[in-house]
């Protein structure tokens, strides 16, 4: 299963146009720039870090760029013409098979899940490789010592899980542009 969810999510990608891979592209070079500046991965003027970069924070804010911007293009549509279902044009809906699953309904659940993974593993990243001391959240509730003793030891498992988990949202985004739900009158027809 993970090897099926893997190839389609690839074979989604070697059908990209050029408006995704300009927007991936784009995406990714903002995330560098944002989450690089406002942890000074880019040493700048209007923010400082009190502690000092580990060596996996490079690594992992270039890796979690890359996969934000893959993960914002998926949300891009490629144009040319497209099968309404129930919520477009009322005649082209008539003429759809009612058996037939409504693929901005899978487009839907499967936005949602991409997107919950994708926030989450996009804020864990933001935080595993800023400041330990500089996380005023950390700070708040576990002061300059405890966020040094108790959420610096964390930066490096929250990198993992951030990644990890934009990559499971990409893989799952990708998926759902390349598969095509099939009914159940059409699977007992092919089988």
């Amino acid at each position: 299963m993970l090897f099926s969810y893997l190839s389609e999510a690839a074979q989604s990608l070697r059908i990209w146009g050029t408006r995704r891979i300009v927007v991936a592209i784009a995406a990714a070079g903002a995330s560098v720039f944002v989450i690089g500046l406002s942890t000074v991965l880019i040493p700048n003027s209007f923010f400082s870090r009190d502690i000092p970069p580990e060596w996996w924070d490079y690594p992992v804010w270039i890796l979690m760029s890359v996969l934000l911007g893959l993960l914002i293009a998926t949300y891009v549509r490629e144009p040319g013409p497209r099968r309404t279902g129930s919520r477009g044009n009322k005649d082209v809906a008539d003429a759809v098979d009612d058996d037939l699953v409504d693929e901005d309904v899978v487009d839907e659940r499967a936005e949602r899940r991409g997107g919950t993974f994708g926030t989450v593993g996009g804020m864990l990243g933001w935080f595993a490789v800023g400041c330990p001391v500089c996380n005023k959240i950390a700070l708040l509730v576990l002061g300059y010592t405890g966020a040094l003793t108790y959420f610096a030891p964390l930066q490096p498992v929250l990198a993992v899980l951030s990644v990890i988990l934009l990559l499971v949202a990409v893989v799952v985004r990708l998926k759902g542009q390349f598969s095509c739900p099939v009914s159940n009158r059409e699977r007992s027809r092919l089988s």
